[in-house]
């Protein structure tokens, strides 16, 4: 009764061979990601150590460490998500909560996606004109971080929107029915339901902005800098510039200091998202639904 007929063992034939399609080409995916790590790891580990970390480059940038480049990255990395979280968030909470489905918001939805999709170097020459030249901020950790901030912006409006979306409406129904406001429905119920997702759109952001070099270059980041900057309007050295510089621009650099420059900024953009994904999944946790 239960004995697999000819077409029951064509379908599993056929199934076994998507299968393996699907898996190759996930392998196929995973493992350029793999052989570079390994490299990275092979030629640039030995590099890594607290001199490296905590010290000045030194002769022209062929020796010594990556300190200043290292706490830049950082501040803008930081500043940047001060900037655009806040401003991505709001933006956010009003397409999906406040306005209404015409042609202005799809028309600003349309902008936001194709915003998305422009060219960082485009960004970086709206940085220079905007926040260089118009705001006179000069080229600054400031400028820089704005620029930043801009071009990372529709990920995090994107991001915002679907997980304020994926709230279920009920909740929604529940507040008002007790005689809330829209406003007091969104800060106690919808935003606390929807911060895992926004996370997501964080962690993105941070990954992106960690290793852009074209916005950095016009708008803030230095070539070599012997000293750390003191305020925002100061300029600073950043681990992408600073890779980009030693790989291409310095003479007699030594072969595994890109390696391990590189390899510190993976390390970094790891670390920030791996806290990111570690509060993600505690505040999913706490969710009842």
């Amino acid at each position: 009764m239960f004995t697999a007929t000819q077409r029951d063992l064509k379908n599993l034939r056929v199934e076994g061979r998507y299968r393996f399609v699907f898996m190759a080409m996930t392998v196929l995916l995973v493992l350029p990601v793999l052989i570079i790590l390994a490299l990275l790891v092979v030629r640039g580990g030995p590099v890594l150590s607290a001199e490296f970390l905590f010290e000045f480059p030194k002769n022209g940038m062929t020796a010594g460490g990556v300190f200043p480049a290292l706490l830049g990255t950082i501040i803008l990395v930081i500043v940047a998500l001060l900037a655009s979280v806040p401003l991505g968030v709001a933006a956010a909470v009003y397409l999906s909560e406040y306005a209404a489905d015409n042609w202005l918001t799809r028309t600003i939805n349309l902008a936001i996606i194709n915003l998305a999709g422009v060219p960082s170097i485009v960004h970086a020459l709206f940085g220079v004109g905007a926040f260089v030249v118009f705001f006179k901020f000069g080229t600054s950790i400031l400028a820089a971080s704005l620029t930043l901030a801009i071009m990372t912006l529709p990920v995090v409006i994107v991001a915002t929107r679907e997980s304020l979306q994926a709230v279920p409406q009920a909740f929604r129904e529940a507040c008002w029915s007790l005689g809330a406001t829209r406003w007091q429905t969104i800060r106690a119920v919808v935003l606390p339901n929807a911060v895992s997702g926004i996370l997501t759109g964080v962690i993105l952001e941070v990954s992106r902005t960690a290793g852009e070099t074209a916005p950095i270059m016009f708008t803030g980041a230095a070539f070599f800098l012997p000293f750390l900057p003191e305020s925002v309007f100061d300029q600073t050295m950043a681990l992408s510039l600073h890779l980009f510089v030693i790989s291409t621009q310095v003479p007699g650099v030594p072969e595994g200091l890109p390696y391990g420059v590189a390899l510190l900024l993976i390390i970094i953009v790891l670390v920030m998202n791996a806290l990111s994904i570690g509060l993600r999944t505690y505040l999913r946790g706490k969710k009842k639904w």
